[in-house]
């Protein structure tokens, strides 16, 4: 909907921000920073919940089943999650995120967890997900992940899934397929899971529990998996059947040697109690594969594997629990204090943020040569990773903020300098990752062989870390923020890229949250303090983009629809979300419009959308872990966004604001 609005809403807007109503704006961001101090750690960092869809949960469940390894009373509050979150009203089966369509691998792997953990299967809920999956194809339709989740367990042949021989540890980097080539969070799921594959591992499954009712023909039936596609897939799918027919010829010492590679490759990675690439899948790749290699139970290595993963799971008051995908504290720590650093400058409030400076500091990776070295080598490592610990996979988007706040922080306190080793390294290091178009990816540079999305693997089409415009625009921020002379050049093939990646409209993509909204949001405001003329056209259609997509309401919203059919960008049926809110305010505060309908109407919604606890909740996932496939829900992208757009907001009106 435009920005002009029925004439109710105009007159409220106009109410609002009369005289008292700046009380209420005031009031509103105390009520917002007090919410966020309080989840504040001694330590000084955040860590807010991290949700994904139903798979990781299911995936745990099944994981205790594959080892036996099954704790019954986790195994029910598991399975009291994954029923709560079940779309009985609609479809019957589990989506990828809240209000999507049924997902066929989604609804399998749950069905399949929760006939583990005893549901009965003609229980209301189990026929109704059955007559689900049965009418979307059956379980011999699911993506490839749960096609091998279900070979292991012996419920497909192997001839079902793809060819993953782990051989491809012995290929040459010059070859056309390397593991150096696809991203870190394929690689590191890959690797150990090329020992499952090829070893034909066996889940224990004790209590021999199978799911033959969701198949439509019997699976032992069950074919070559199919694929349809271009040439390429073809192609591929041509070379995946040769595999699969000459591995039988492959010489057992040539197999023993590409296991003890694989083997010396995720040992060294498994990051401690943090977990190896600090994801879940990799993580249980690696634990099932320790103990396929003869590691005993009680092996160090083993039980720190376990840990990590158990690590993971968030017990609720409801009495259900359910297992995070992985953790969020950089992210969470570096968005929590910007947005404190514009709440107040009361003495309590600003020494939080320092403490999680401190706490962000000491968190930099300065010693370790991760993978991204093999397109950098040269380069230091200056980088800070997503989660607490994952030395070998810092993230650039993180690096990007946290080295931004740093700098902010010492020139508000007066201590200019005071951090300007870290920021240097910082710096430095995602300027050697720049791919040779200008823009940033999340881990690697020029992570773009595209073709690799066309092996019979990567049906999730998610194999490949290119650059993104979200994580260019915040690049382009902290550049602009650092100012230093040497960047120039990098920062303005940063600009250029940005600048080719707008859209028609005037948007751009969002990568890493959803969607368009997010993308410009991001890309408005690395632009904004990177020194852009923002009277330029460019710039001025992308505001104008976002105005476009005001709801009536006065807030955004944007669904995960989005990532599937283009033309429903910026929208979500007139659901506004706090998040999108304000992103779309921050954008428009980024370039100079303080004064305009739009933003005081958004600012109107934050308002009004506050709860009591001074808190906001939206139950949308707003971030994709892999566009069209996997999507994540941040919980403190409620906590600290809309506060921040509030707090920016009120800064910006003050006459001697910066």
């Amino acid at each position: 909907m435009k920005s002009s609005t029925p004439n109710t809403a105009s007159a409220a807007t106009a109410d609002l921000f009369q005289s008292p109503q700046t009380t209420r704006l005031d009031e509103a961001i105390e009520r917002g920073r007090a919410a966020l101090l309080a989840h504040q750690h001694h330590d000084g960092h955040w860590c807010f919940e991290l949700e994904s869809d139903c798979t990781i949960t299911a995936e745990y469940i099944l994981m205790m089943h594959y080892m036996d390894e099954i704790d019954d009373v986790l195994q029910e509050k598991m399975a009291r999650y994954l029923r709560a979150i079940q779309a009985t009203d609609t479809h019957g089966g589990w989506p990828q995120y809240i209000g999507g369509a049924i997902d066929l691998s989604c609804t399998v792997k749950a069905y399949y967890a929760l006939k583990a953990a005893g549901d009965d299967p003609a229980a209301e809920h189990m026929r109704l997900a059955r007559e689900a999956i049965l009418a979307l194809g059956g379980a011999a339709k699911t993506n490839v992940f749960t096609r091998i989740l279900l070979a292991l367990f012996e419920q497909v042949p192997w001839r079902a899934t793809p060819y993953v021989p782990v051989e491809i540890m012995l290929l040459p980097r010059w070859f056309p397929f390397h593991i150096e080539k696809i991203s870190y969070w394929a690689r590191t799921t890959l690797v150990p899971l090329t020992v499952l594959c090829s070893l034909k591992a066996k889940a224990i499954n004790p209590r021999k529990i199978d799911i033959r009712e969701l198949f439509v023909t019997p699976p032992e039936l069950e074919r070559h998996y199919f694929i349809r596609g271009n040439l390429l897939n073809r192609s591929f799918l041509v070379l995946d059947k040769v595999g699969r027919m000459v591995d039988r010829f492959i010489p057992k010492k040539l197999r023993q040697r590409a296991v003890k590679k694989a083997e010396a490759w995720f040992l060294p990675r498994m990051n401690g109690e943090d977990g190896i690439g600090a994801i879940f899948p990799p993580m249980v790749n690696s634990y099932e594969a320790m103990a396929l290699l003869g590691y005993p139970k009680d092996h160090p290595a083993r039980q720190t594997c376990l840990r990590s993963i158990q690590k993971l799971v968030i017990h609720r008051s409801d009495g259900s629990a359910y297992c995070q995908p992985c953790v969020s504290p950089i992210w969470d720590t570096v968005w929590s204090a910007l947005t404190l650093m514009h709440t107040s400058d009361d003495a309590s409030t600003q020494a939080a943020v320092a403490k999680s400076v401190d706490w962000l500091t000491a968190k930099q990776e300065l010693e370790l040569k991760g993978d991204w070295a093999a397109r950098a080598p040269d380069a230091a490592p200056g980088g800070w990773a997503f989660q607490y610990n994952n030395a070998y996979y810092p993230d650039i988007d993180d690096t990007a903020v946290v080295a931004a706040l740093l700098h902010i922080q010492d020139r508000r306190r007066g201590e200019s300098g005071r951090h300007r080793f870290n920021t240097d390294r910082a710096a430095d290091w995602m300027i050697a990752l720049q791919s040779k178009n200008g823009g940033f990816a999340a881990f690697d540079a020029d992570n773009t062989h595209y073709n690799l999305n066309a092996i019979p693997f990567a049906d999730h089409g998610a194999l490949l870390d290119p650059p993104t415009e979200d994580v260019s625009g915040r690049v382009a921020a902290c550049l602009g923020v650092l100012a230093r002379p040497q960047d120039k050049e990098s920062l303005r093939r940063c600009i250029d890229y940005l600048r080719s990646a707008q859209l028609d409209d005037g948007s751009w993509w969002g990568r890493w949250g959803s969607n368009y909204i997010y993308g410009t949001w991001s890309v408005l405001g690395g632009l904004a303090l990177a020194g852009e003329d923002l009277r330029q056209p460019y710039i001025r259609k992308a505001i104008d983009w976002l105005r476009s997509k005001q709801h009536a309401d006065g807030g955004w919203g944007e669904t995960n629809d989005s990532y599937i059919e283009a033309a429903l960008r910026g929208t979500n049926h007139n659901v506004s979300t706090p998040q999108s809110t304000a992103w779309a305010v921050l954008a428009q505060l980024a370039v100079g419009d303080v004064h305009s309908e739009s933003v005081r109407r958004g600012i109107a919604f934050l308002m009004a959308d506050q709860r009591a606890n001074g808190l906001w909740f939206h139950p949308s996932h707003n971030a994709p872990g892999f566009p069209r496939v996997y999507y994540l829900k941040y919980h403190g992208y409620t906590a600290y966004f809309p506060l921040w757009a509030l707090a920016r907001y009120r800064q910006l009106l003050q006459p001697a604001a910066a």
